[in-house]
């Protein structure tokens, strides 16, 4: 079972940015990011190989949202620019057991805590 930390977070006006991290406490194949606003679905936001880097990106985010590894860390990054009011959001870290990125929340296997990301007009 791997356990997952994640960290950053907050509120911050449109236009600007913020960072979340996620550390886990062993290897998996895949980590991801979802995000989850009250009444709507979790949705997965971006997603990363460990081994090979490749990335996924929800075509809401392209361009904005960049999705890192340190594997020397075993901890994955999620910076967020360019962040708009549709962005606020619980925001969670989730690790997956195989090595293809997969975008729905029920292929992933473990979880972080979540965390609020609030984006003011």
């Amino acid at each position: 079972q791997v356990q997952l930390i994640e960290s950053g977070g907050g509120s911050v006006q449109a236009g600007g940015s913020l960072a979340l991290s996620c550390a886990a406490s062993g290897r998996t194949y895949v980590m991801g990011w979802f995000r989850q606003a009250p009444g709507k679905e979790r949705e997965l936001v971006g997603a990363i190989s460990w081994r090979s880097g490749d990335t996924y990106y929800a075509d809401s985010v392209k361009g904005r949202f960049t999705i890192s590894r340190d594997y020397a860390k075993n901890t994955v990054y999620l910076q967020m620019n360019n962040l708009k009011p549709e962005d606020t959001a619980v925001y969670y870290c989730a690790a997956r057991n195989s090595i293809l990125i997969e975008t729905q929340a029920r292929e992933y296997d473990n979880w972080g805590q979540g965390t609020q990301v609030t984006v003011s007009s």
